[in-house]
């Protein structure tokens, strides 16, 4: 649509005899690109006459063409109160947005919508429409991440577009500059390095770009490095020479032997007066990402993809498709080796102006779009991301608020809280009992630790003060095994649920628990009786009691534990009835726990059932009940150990 200034610029013209000169100076300025001198031109027409139109249509154009259109609100306010179209109303809309000013920007997109019926026209408003009602709802990609203006490296002027090739950080700057850009009346733009490692930059040596000289009177910016190395290619334009190409284009430049090249302009851009810029590469160099107005888009400035061909050069542009690609402008793409596909938009639900995305395949392998966050972006330009370290570390460019020049470098890390370790640092003691009950140090003992699973996490023998030391982790699950020769293994579990603090209390970020427990083993002797204690049955009866199985479960972890040893399980009755009764009576009982024993996993050859009813009395000539409950026992002697 026709701005316009093009049909009331020769009724102000005949209104405005005095400010003749300045009017087509202004629109000399304005129509050959060089919008700062036009903005210039035109203040000093309205200062002057305030109310002239067309002096406030081309301050608006001029704010709004070179990229600063939260500076021309009120020269759009004028127009729509003077003569409401759909391109004064829209762009409204997109300066009250880029200032934050949400609730303006809605109304005057709803008015744009009502002075039109073009359904193009109609699509761009509804997508502003939505991109405001879900600018409150975007959330933090990366939570946790956090943004620092490089102020090292950054000037007063334009700083952007950092990449890291091996150990040089390459950047576009505009502090070497000894012209202006008549557009933005900034200095031209040129292409600089320095040594840098990761996000470590030494700005003490930033020199410009030694592969090739920058040139004078252009624009040269959006460096792209192959991951070779051996190729640079980068956006040229804006030449106030009749001589260079009239629109910015890609130009390369390659390494031969002796050094780079000088750059040559790319097929790619197929033709000189479409623009194309901000190139990267795949991470293999096997395609090259670049945005460009080309015809067949969908909007200003579309992202798109080359291949790279048998000769080396890039061709077959395909445009990356509308999931991507808005009605507005999309730039600065990055691709990463895991499939997702980090850009700047426009045109997708944001914050102001260029926020950056990145799209990537859902669950069901369709490709969405997400907002990085407000952590990444502001009201203004945020673009240009490069990953030193994908994807925890890296650079972005934002001409926002706060910053130290125009366009300013950033550097952004990963912060998430580290979680607070905590070991668990178990002192396990070995020991064994003499005959009068004294627990003594047993060293020399084996001690493995096993994990929920049941895989071996470690093992060591105990030391001369019988300690081995395993560090464990909280709220977890092991088994111990300890063994030595002539001596019983004895397995138990062992559990730190319960036993650390919670790491949201701690301040440390590594703190060690110290914990303890001891393991006493019992000597193995062939042929010696070892008394099962508690072991009781009803009266005249063999049948196993729940409290002589759970008694009898102690003798089956033994017998797992020790799966060389052969045993002989006894019982042995009082001497208050018949001498037959009796033995009857206790081989009866002795089967009955051997027959427990097979039933909880343990195999019959490895067990003898014998009754020795009274023949074996512990107290001759009992009296009383507790004496009689002594000879009432059931016990068990290892009368073989396989190996041995």
């Amino acid at each position: 649509m026709k701005p316009i200034f093009f049909h009331l610029a020769l009724c102000f013209l005949l209104l405005l005899g005095g400010c003749k000169s300045l009017l087509e100076k202004g629109n000399e300025q304005f129509l050959s690109g060089q919008y700062q001198l036009a903005i210039g031109t035109f203040k000093q027409v309205l200062a002057k006459d305030s109310s002239n139109l067309r002096a406030r249509q081309v301050m608006a154009e001029s704010y709004r063409l070179s990229n600063r259109i939260e500076a021309s609100t009120p020269h759009y306010e004028v127009l729509v109160a003077a003569e409401p179209t759909f391109d004064s109303y829209f762009h409204l809309g997109q300066s009250h947005k880029a200032n934050q000013q949400v609730e303006s920007a809605k109304k005057a997109f709803e008015q744009a919508a009502l002075l039109t019926s073009d359904d193009r026209l109609l699509a761009r408003v509804k997508q502003e429409l939505r991109s405001l009602e879900l600018a409150a709802s975007i959330g933090e990609y990366f939570p946790n991440y956090q943004l620092v203006n490089y102020r090292e490296l950054n000037t007063a002027g334009a700083d952007y577009a950092p990449i890291l090739s091996e150990e040089f950080l390459y950047f576009t700057s505009g502090r070497a500059s000894s012209s202006l850009y008549a557009a933005t009346g900034t200095p031209y733009h040129q292409l600089f390095r320095t040594r840098a490692e990761g996000l470590k930059v030494d700005a003490g040596s930033i020199q410009p770009l030694p592969e090739f000289q920058n040139e004078e009177g252009l624009n040269q910016a959006a460096l792209a490095i192959s991951p070779d190395g051996n190729t640079l290619i980068y956006a040229r334009g804006n030449s106030t020479s009749s001589k260079d190409y009239p629109e910015t284009t890609l130009f390369a430049s390659y390494f031969r032997g002796a050094g780079f090249t000088q750059p040559i302009w790319l097929p790619l851009n197929e033709e000189d007066s479409w623009w194309n810029s901000t190139p990267a590469f795949s991470s293999d160099g096997t395609e090259l990402f670049f945005a460009s107005n080309r015809p067949g888009g969908y909007g200003g400035i579309d992202l798109y993809k080359a291949t790279k061909l048998a000769n080396g050069d890039f061709g077959n542009a395909v445009n990356l498709g509308p999931t991507i690609n808005t009605a507005g402008n999309e730039l600065f793409p990055r691709a990463t080796k895991d499939g997702k596909f980090f850009f700047a938009s426009d045109g997708h639900p944001g914050l102001g102006k260029l926020d950056l995305f990145v799209a990537e395949k859902n669950s069901d392998g369709i490709q969405v779009v997400s907002n990085l966050g407000k952590n990444f972006n502001s009201n203004g330009d945020d673009f240009g991301i490069f990953f030193t370290e994908y994807p925890k570390a890296g650079f972005i460019s934002s001409n926002r608020e706060g910053g130290k020049g125009d366009d300013d470098i950033y550097f952004f890390e990963d912060k998430t809280p580290k979680p607070k370790v905590v070991n668990v640092l178990l002192n396990v003691y070995t020991k064994t009992t003499k005959e009068s009950g004294e627990a003594v140090v047993l060293p020399q003992t084996r001690v493995v630790l096993y994990g929920g699973d049941k895989k071996q996490l470690g093992g060591d023998v105990s030391n001369a003060q019988g300690r081995v030391r395993f560090t464990l982790s909280p709220e977890s699950e092991y088994s111990i095994i300890a063994s030595r020769s002539g001596y019983f293994s004895k397995s138990f579990p062992y559990t730190t649920k319960g036993k650390t603090p919670d790491p949201a209390t701690l301040i440390q970020e590594v703190t060690n628990i110290n914990l303890d427990t001891t393991i006493v083993l019992d000597q193995l002797i062939l042929e010696k009786a070892i008394v099962l204690e508690n072991i009781y049955y009803d009266l005249a009866k063999a049948d196993i009691r729940p409290d002589a199985a759970l008694e009898l479960d102690k003798l089956v972890k033994i017998l797992k534990d020790n799966p060389a040893i052969r045993i002989e399980l006894s019982s042995h009755t009082d001497s208050r009835s018949g001498d037959e009764y009796n033995l009857t009576l206790s081989q009866q009982r002795a089967q009955s726990a051997v027959d427990y024993l097979v039933s909880q996993g343990i195999a019959a050859d490895r067990l003898v059932a014998k009754g020795y009813g009274e023949t074996q009395l512990r107290i001759q000539n009992a009296q009383t009940e507790e004496e009689h409950q002594t000879n009432r026992r059931t016990e068990f002697k290892v009368i073989e150990i396989k190996g041995n």
